[in-house]
């Protein structure tokens, strides 16, 4: 990885780590959440329209990331509706590398021994720590380990979309049709009540955190290969962010 994709992923991992705080501690993460999501859309608009470079041979790409964005984001709030933020999210950011190389391996994409003790080590710290604060029941094991196998595959799948479109106009495609169709879900099923309610500071942080976070992300995976990128998580969020159901 070089210098620039290194600073890139740590970058997004500190504001990644940042708007998962800020759901999570949301009173309820699914509303907080679709909000965030649309706020992320209404952030990277203009940048998009004003950088725009995409060629048609992003649409199936685009397409398939924002199929598994749109599995990311419920299962990520319904996991933190159940469990604190210090419990799912190491878990899944821990795997999620793993997951990453173990397709890169599978498929007979380029690796080497750096990169595969990286990953591991990664890994093996966030699983380490995570343990030593709490102990994840199997709902919540269960529930991580999804979000990890969707984080997994956008990444996969975002590394060969960007050879078709660059970062903020890729970034829009995936986000838009994910934050429209899960907004639209958490109002029919709650009404749009809890909408209105989370359209406040917090979850337009949120917002603005996971537009960037996501395009720091694919910045680096520009410059450097997947499994790497993926594994940039930084230390466990605070226990004391927690989910409330």
């Amino acid at each position: 990885m070089t210098g620039a994709a290194l600073v890139l992923a740590l970058s997004a991992a500190l504001v990644h780590a940042l708007w998962n705080v800020l759901v999570a501690g949301a009173r309820d993460p699914r509303p907080a959440a679709a909000m965030a999501m649309l706020c992320s859309v209404a952030v990277g608009l203009p940048l998009a329209v004003a950088t725009w470079d995409v060629e048609a041979g992003v649409v199936p790409w685009a397409a398939a990331s924002a199929v598994l964005e749109l599995a990311y984001i419920v299962l990520l709030a319904a996991a933190y509706r159940g469990a604190a933020v210090s419990v799912i999210y190491p878990i899944a950011r821990g795997a999620a590398p793993v997951m990453v190389l173990a397709a890169a391996v599978a498929t007979g994409a380029g690796t080497d021994p750096a990169q595969v003790a990286g990953v591991a080590l990664v890994a093996s710290g966030i699983a380490l720590v995570a343990g030593a604060r709490e102990t994840a029941s199997t709902r919540d094991l269960v529930m991580a380990l999804s979000v990890a196998a969707t984080i997994a595959g956008y990444t996969l799948v975002d590394k060969h979309g960007l050879r078709y479109a660059s970062p903020i106009p890729y970034l829009e495609l995936v986000m838009v049709w994910p934050a429209i169709v899960y907004a639209a879900w958490v109002a029919f099923r709650d009404g749009t009540g809890p909408l209105r309610a989370a359209a406040r500071g917090s979850s337009l942080v949120a917002g603005v955190g996971m537009f960037t976070a996501y395009a720091l992300v694919l910045a680096a995976l520009t410059r450097a290969p997947a499994a790497s990128v993926s594994a940039r998580e930084p230390a466990v969020p605070s226990r004391g962010a927690t989910a409330r159901g």
